[in-house]
């Protein structure tokens, strides 16, 4: 909590508790992961586990990822058609 909180630095954490930065920075991630979890699980009916939550995440991401791929896909194929077809916004054939 005092990490997270920035209290203190993980580093100060690890030496005033006795353990490695490692186990520090592994608990904060899982005192996230419980967060995200118990936020979606306030929802009205439903419930979550961590591993859903993350999975809905990654999910969004891949689409928003897809997206993107899309778009530059469509700007390419329009790049490309310019460049067979000689013309050019800037530079016109005369």
């Amino acid at each position: 909590m005092e990490v997270t909180s920035q209290e203190i630095s993980q580093a100060d954490a690890a030496r005033k508790y006795g353990v490695d930065v490692s186990v520090i920075i592994r608990l904060r991630a899982l005192a996230k992961d419980a967060s995200l979890a118990a936020f979606a699980s306030a929802k009205p009916g439903r419930v979550l586990s961590p591993e859903v939550v993350e999975l809905e995440e990654l999910r969004a991401e891949n689409d928003r990822l897809s997206e993107a791929l899309k778009e530059m896909a469509i700007e390419l194929s329009l790049h490309r058609g310019r460049q067979r077809s000689g013309y050019s916004a800037r530079f016109r054939r005369v």
